[in-house]
């Protein structure tokens, strides 16, 4: 298929024939193409129905307890004395999930009266216990 143009006649052709290759390649590409599996086929599987999953934990519930500038205490916003916290503290203790108290003391409030309401706390059992908006005493 190749063919010489022009030049000597009687020199020695150097030139490789292209074409059979070519054609080995293209009966390999088709070949390679058509041993391929095919991908486009879908599996239906029967799965099982959901269970029924358990209820989410119960969140507790959050009771805010202020020591003011003039060592007086708050229960959630109610002026409460001593005697009336750890009253509060004894019914809390037993509940569950025990309830988390938030306790903030204002920065001018004796720490006797912090130290007390702490003291009862921990005397009660409540173990949930932690200081909020403590920033403002960096100063």
């Amino acid at each position: 298929m190749s063919m010489s143009v022009g030049g000597d006649k009687s020199g020695v052709m150097c030139e490789i024939n292209t074409t059979p290759l070519i054609d080995v390649m293209l009966v390999l590409l088709v070949t390679l193409i058509m041993s391929l599996p095919i991908q486009t086929h879908a599996v239906k599987l029967d799965m099982p129905p959901p269970q029924n999953l358990p209820p989410p934990p119960v969140l507790p519930e959050v009771i805010n307890l202020d020591v003011d500038f003039d060592d007086s205490i708050y229960w959630d916003g109610n002026k409460v004395d001593l005697n009336q916290v750890e009253g509060y503290f004894r019914t809390e203790s037993k509940k569950d999930p025990q309830p988390e108290i938030h306790l903030r003391p204002d920065k001018r409030s004796h720490y006797d009266t912090t130290a007390k309401v702490l003291a009862i706390a921990q005397r009660n059992g409540m173990t949930k216990i932690g200081f909020v908006n403590t920033t403002e005493f960096a100063e």
